[in-house]
């Protein structure tokens, strides 16, 4: 990883597409841990994570997360997913984040000096160049070793530097003994380390019905 210790750096976490990839390389991400790794690279101005929220049920599954991350360092973006029916009567959930995404990267790149973008969407490719022509450094971390690879071979090629997800595994993985409350951080609200993985891990598999 190229960083630089005194440059300003944000992180923009796509959650359902950096669990998609940690999902196809067999690990679960630890929050704690992924924060502090990339604080002690450089300046970490701001990590924001998006997600969708389903809300027209009772209870989110994802809520959890959502508060412990908020808790513990994070600036959450969310907004509500949105239910419809495709033309083969069957029910999808919409819930793509990327224009939020878009809009906060390039607001923040006029007070940062290296951007770190947790998706391997092609679409950000042109998000990357346009930030790139402002003389900020852009990181993507995705992942070329699952299969199918999760990262766009163009965004990978746009960026200034290519973060491969399973070299970082050792250090951002979470292990079984993860299922308390993380130690010198804010308590987590009504759920364990363990409750958060496995609510992230339903609602992301809703969410990835997207059409």
């Amino acid at each position: 990883m190229i960083f630089y210790k005194e440059e300003r750096c944000a992180m923009f976490i796509d959650g359902a597409n950096l669990y998609a990839a940690a999902r196809g390389l067999g690990f679960d991400i630890d929050y704690k841990r992924l924060l502090e790794v990339f604080a002690g690279r450089g300046r970490l101005v701001r990590a924001f994570y998006y997600t969708a929220l389903i809300e027209n049920e009772e209870y989110s599954p994802i809520r959890p997360l959502v508060d412990w991350l908020d808790y513990n360092g994070y600036s959450m973006v969310t907004k509500p997913t949105k239910e419809f029916t495709d033309a083969f009567g069957r029910r999808k959930i919409k819930g793509n984040m990327d224009i939020e995404l878009a809009i906060d990267v390039m607001e923040m790149c006029d007070h940062v000096e290296h951007i770190i973008i947790f998706s391997g969407d092609g679409d950000f490719r042109r998000l990357v160049e346009a930030v790139q022509r402002k003389g900020v450094r852009v990181s993507v971390v995705s992942t070329m070793r699952s299969s199918p690879p999760m990262v766009a071979d163009e965004l990978r090629r746009q960026a200034d530097n290519f973060i491969e997800l399973q070299d970082l595994m050792s250090l951002i993985s979470r292990t079984r003994s993860d299922v308390g409350g993380q130690p010198g951080q804010n308590p987590q609200p009504q759920a364990s380390m363990k409750d958060v993985a496995q609510n992230l891990a339903s609602t992301q598999e809703q969410i990835e019905q997207v059409a």
